[in-house]
């Protein structure tokens, strides 16, 4: 299935394939500052962008960048460099009808400001960097 989005001036248009419709928060540092709160965050197996000269990118680890309209501000993606898998804003998609949170990363470092109420699977950044980083050889 295709899906659509775009940034809030709508310099930048997506279509988007294979979106799961289900949505990860995580609540690590970079992220919060990123967002202001925590990141929502649905992967798409293959993303294709109307307006890419208005895509800014900006290296947030050695591992993933992070994609943002260079005209409105809008966050967009953070994108895994190794692998190019991309996991969209999912309020940049036109339509959010069919999405679901089902994870939560970085839960030891959620602040105590907010909760959700959904039941979420829950991971630590060190199940994270376990489960998903790259691997060192040596």
């Amino acid at each position: 299935m295709t899906m659509t989005g775009r940034c809030l001036c709508g310099a930048v248009r997506f279509e988007a394939d294979g979106v799961p419709h289900e949505v990860g928060a995580c609540h690590c540092d970079m992220c919060r500052r990123w967002t202001g709160g925590p990141n929502f965050a649905v992967e798409a197996e293959a993303v294709r962008f109307e307006g890419a000269q208005n895509i800014g990118r900006y290296c947030s680890s050695a591992w993933a960048e992070r994609g943002f309209c260079k005209v409105c501000g809008a966050n967009l993606f953070y994108r895994l460099i190794d692998t190019g898998r991309y996991f969209l804003a999912p309020g940049t998609f036109d339509d959010q009808s069919g999405f679901k949170m089902t994870t939560e990363v970085f839960i030891d470092e959620k602040p105590g400001y907010y909760t959700f109420a959904d039941e979420t699977s829950k991971m630590t950044g060190a199940e994270v960097f376990a489960k998903y980083a790259p691997k060192q050889d040596g």
